[in-house]
């Protein structure tokens, strides 16, 4: 009797005008004339309701009109359930979160009664309970696709991350060279001051390092899973944090070296706190990512950073509560990534791939915005340059840098042979002077797209790996710091520069 569902022309089709269900009219009067209803929806039915269909392509007109109407509801009903499961799961992880403060808040009120005065209470909370910083998700807190839900940078995140681009932006337009920045004629004089050996020689190597510049103290991350805190103008290690099961991929610093975060081969991410001792405590240890983190990269606010991973996805993370605020993956690879910086105004991040690629990504929206091609290997260092307009990206095949006003590579260095990747490559905090690490140490004047880039000075490896793996400027690029494979980390600068620094 009904043809909605068969598809089948009827011999005499009529069309109900209350569902828009389809009958063969002589069996449709007979169960009218019986019934009085529909005998699909059981709703009242009389023959007034019953319009005829007269020609073929009003059938066919028809049926893609019904068919639409049930696309249109299926979508429907499809957008419903998903928008009432994101509101039941952000219900659940709100819930959870005042749940795991009531938590907090009632063992901070244990700690004070128990401990005695002469124990900072934070630290005694911090090594219990709060240390683990982000537990895995319940299964309750796991979207239908076994994925943790996020509950997205808010409103009022993006607010803060765009007011503090404005800010930025507005003090970039002002900015001058600093007079206390080392001319050129001082970096050609640079010669190595000093070496450390700060890891373990078992599994030597330093893969990573970060430098506080107002304390000029720097943050190395090793291949023998330890991060080291080293204070440069003493020459001393100021704490080694332990905890990671592999090699320390990546470091850094956050405000005034107060905390660290360290991202690992062991897919985890460590926040670590330091504390009136001088040591540093772990206080979130992060479990977001199903392969090797190898970037960390922290905003200009010092609120929030972001880690890349080989799961080919990067995490977004509020550094307080140590949460991860979103988790983007990006479908269109699979090689995963393996480097990432925020742009100096911080409401664009750009991250490498080992498929060679540099993808540009809008912070806010999380979308892909650009991609530059072009590299051979994977890209293994990213740095954008202080003023906002250029981007240097180091792989196998050397450097390229970009200009981001018109989204194109400009030039390209390849310093060394075709069996020798280039490791890391970083500005100096005033954009004036470029550095590339790999079997050598060169640094590079900054100039503009149509001038030369002048190498003013090159290093020697004197690690004897021919593996300089990071490289970073000192305070007014004073001094450069490399690590190697070697496992010591080398201050290069001007001769007699190597003590404290001056008040």
């Amino acid at each position: 009797m009904n043809c909605s569902i068969s598809g089948e022309v009827p011999e005499d089709p009529v069309v109900s005008n209350k569902s828009g269900l389809l009958f063969e009219k002589r069996l449709i009067e007979r169960h009218i004339s019986e019934y009085g209803k529909c005998p699909i929806t059981g709703e009242a039915l009389s023959m007034d309701n019953i319009v005829p269909i007269k020609t073929g392509k009003e059938w066919d007109s028809l049926m893609l009109s019904n068919f639409a109407l049930e696309q249109q509801l299926h979508t429907a009903r499809q957008e419903l359930s998903h928008a009432l499961y994101q509101h039941d799961a952000a219900c659940r992880v709100i819930a959870r979160l005042k749940k795991e403060g009531d938590e907090a808040r009632s063992l901070l009120a244990q700690a004070e009664r128990q401990v005695p005065m002469s124990v900072p209470i934070e630290t005694t909370v911090n090594a219990s309970a709060l240390s683990n910083g982000k537990r895995g998700l319940a299964d309750e807190d796991m979207g239908p696709d076994r994925k943790k839900i996020r509950t997205g940078i808010s409103a009022t995140i993006i607010a803060e991350l765009t007011d503090c681009n404005a800010t930025l932006s507005q003090q970039r337009k002002k900015r001058q060279i600093p007079s206390t920045l080392a001319s050129v004629d001082a970096v050609e004089s640079y010669t190595q001051l000093s070496s450390y050996p700060l890891h373990k020689t078992s599994k030597p190597g330093i893969l990573a390092l970060d430098i506080v510049y107002s304390k000029d103290v720097i943050v190395t991350g090793g291949a023998d899973t330890n991060a080291v805190l080293f204070d440069r103008p003493s020459g001393e290690i100021l704490s080694t944090l332990s905890g990671h099961s592999k090699k320390v991929t990546s470091v850094k610093f956050v405000s005034q070296g107060e905390l660290v975060v360290t991202g690992s081969a062991d897919k985890t991410v460590r926040v670590w706190q330091g504390s009136e001792n001088g040591n540093y405590d772990c206080r979130h240890i992060l479990k977001d990512h199903t392969a090797e983190v190898q970037g960390v990269t922290v905003h200009a606010t010092n609120n929030y950073f972001v880690t890349a991973s080989l799961d080919n996805t990067w995490c977004f993370y509020d550094l307080s509560s140590g949460l991860c605020l979103t988790q983007v993956e990006d479908t269109s690879g699979s090689g995963g990534y393996t480097s990432a910086a925020f742009h100096p105004d911080g409401l664009i991040l750009g991250t490498g791939t080992s498929e060679s690629l540099v993808k540009i990504w809008d912070v806010k929206s999380q979308a892909n915005v650009a991609r530059f091609d072009g590299h051979v290997g994977a890209v293994t260092a990213i740095s954008f340059s202080e003023n906002g307009y250029f981007l240097a990206t180091a792989a196998h095949d050397g450097v390229k840098l970009w200009d981001l006003r018109k989204l194109r590579n400009f030039r390209t260095f390849s310093p060394y042979d075709e069996n020798t990747p280039t490791q890391s490559v970083e500005f100096d905090h005033s954009g004036s002077y470029l550095a590339i690490a790999g079997s050598d140490i060169r640094v590079y004047q900054v100039a503009n797209v149509k001038s030369e880039w002048n190498c003013i000075k090159t290093f020697p490896d004197l690690s004897g790996t021919g593996k300089a793996t990071c490289v970073k400027f000192g305070p007014d690029a004073k001094n450069l710091a490399v690590g190697s494979m070697d496992r010591n980390l080398r201050i290069f600068g001007l001769p007699g520069d190597d003590g404290p620094l001056e008040s």
